[in-house]
């Protein structure tokens, strides 16, 4: 007789809840002794009040109302908290976190909350390994105090050990469906990979070579199902089945509705807190000069200590009223996960930056990801930079091609298209974890 194991699994929520009582409710409906919950990271995202007040400690609070079997940590757990927060959310966690790629560097060795694979023995018998890795996104960790490692630089020899042990591996895997085709084609002896962080939704999963790779989407879009069915003796895998389950036509399980009402109740209660009394109004516009955008650009480059800054109009959502400010209005005037950063760029390179962010597409652009939670990134805001018909001008004098210049940004312009050559700049710096919300915060206690 057949052996099997149902893995339901979700990444990628972003404190996304809507519905997230459906997905609680569809997982304790269908589990039984042979199914496995596993969340695969980026559960949390401090752009959503409930986290940012709670510093993911809601996060983790639901996770284990949940009964999640197995986690492993996204980026936005990783590298949006700081270290300590990030230790006291894991603290309280009831379920063992697999990340066999960090490293506290305080400590010389892997956090204490997390493990680098998990054995688990079902009750008929089949074994199964559970290992977890995360995206190496190693200049952000190193700015907090982590090392994380190259997947492939490890995984190979951690599942040439496993083989020998277990009936099949599963790779828990916050590196992306570039990544997780590349190690499939490359690392014999994997099973199934379940991913996240590209937000792929893998209809029926794909599968490279031997292994089944399946990725559930974004914001709870989907619940992942993967089926795999062993052979009764030799416990050897036989089928394996991927599909996504859309959790919108079940109910809501009550007692989580009622968990989220509670964590919403308290988040409030913390991001009531006052920041500062203004004496009036900063109004923001998108697509032309604001005086809460400019200021927030001149306050950015303070707070790098350099001369020269950048920032899109967009990354503020909305005017900063006349009166008392709490946390709660910074939070919600500008909720992105983005962190302030130095790139050291050559003035032809910045020339051609500048050009590209005063393009009709860029200041249009309504991007998702990359930190950004807004809705259009806006007219670009210079400090210490004008642009003219003349050329372009750097505190009053001609940009030098060939001249190294220290620019204050985001961090997320250094990511992927927006700005290849930021991205592509040998020297960045980048200050964590404190957040672009955080310096509009010293601007406001400013003002007179």
């Amino acid at each position: 007789m057949q052996k099997s194991l149902m893995l339901l699994h979700t990444n990628d929520l972003h404190s996304h809840f809507t519905n997230w009582a459906r997905i609680v409710h569809y997982i304790q409906t269908y589990r039984d002794a042979q199914t496995r919950y596993v969340d695969i990271g980026d559960h949390a995202d401090r752009a959503h009040p409930l986290t940012e007040a709670t510093l993911g400690l809601g996060n983790i609070q639901l996770l284990n109302e949940a009964k999640v079997d197995f986690v492993t940590i996204g980026n936005n757990e990783g590298i949006t908290f700081s270290r300590d927060a990030l230790h006291d959310m894991y603290f309280h966690a009831k379920f063992p976190v697999i990340v066999a790629n960090i490293q506290d560097n305080e400590i010389g060795h892997r956090p204490d909350w997390a493990i680098p694979y998990y054995i688990d023995t079902m009750d008929h018998g089949v074994s199964v390994a559970y290992v977890g890795y995360t995206a190496a996104m190693t200049d952000f960790y190193h700015e907090i105090g982590f090392s994380v490692a190259c997947p492939l630089s490890t995984l190979p020899t951690a599942v040439e050990k496993l083989r020998g042990e277990v009936d099949a591996i599963v790779l828990l895997s916050h590196l992306g469906l570039p990544m997780d085709e590349k190690i499939a084609a490359q690392v014999e002896g994997i099973d199934v990979i379940l991913g996240a962080h590209t937000h792929h939704a893998l209809q029926e999963g794909k599968r490279v070579k031997n292994t089944l790779i399946a990725q559930a989407g974004k914001c709870g879009q989907y619940i992942g199902e993967v089926t795999l069915q062993f052979d009764g003796k030799t416990h050897q895998v036989i089928e394996k089945h991927a599909r996504l389950i859309d959790p919108a036509p079940f109910p809501e399980d009550e007692k989580i509705v009622r968990q989220l009402q509670e964590l919403a109740r308290q988040s409030i209660e913390v991001l009531e807190k006052p920041i500062t009394n203004l004496p009036r109004a900063l109004p923001v516009a998108w697509y032309r000069p604001s005086v809460a955008c400019q200021q927030l650009c001149d306050e950015l480059v303070l707070w790098c200590g350099t001369q020269l800054g950048m920032m899109n109009a967009g990354v503020l959502l909305e005017d900063i009223p006349k009166g008392v400010v709490t946390y709660g209005d910074i939070h919600r005037i500008c909720p992105h996960p983005i962190n302030p950063c130095v790139v050291e760029v050559s003035g032809a390179d910045l020339r051609e930056t500048v050009a590209r962010a005063e393009t009709a597409d860029l200041v249009n652009l309504e991007l998702k990801g990359f930190g950004f939670r807004g809705k259009v990134l806006g007219k670009m805001v210079y400090t210490g930079i004008t642009v003219s018909e003349n050329g372009l001008f750097l505190l009053g004098s001609p940009v030098i091609d060939e001249e190294i210049y220290k620019l204050a940004t985001l961090d997320m312009y250094t990511f992927g298209f927006l700005f290849p050559k930021l991205a592509h700049a040998q020297t960045k710096t980048y200050f964590m974890p404190e957040m672009l919300r955080d310096v509009l915060c010293q601007m406001l206690k400013k003002q007179h």
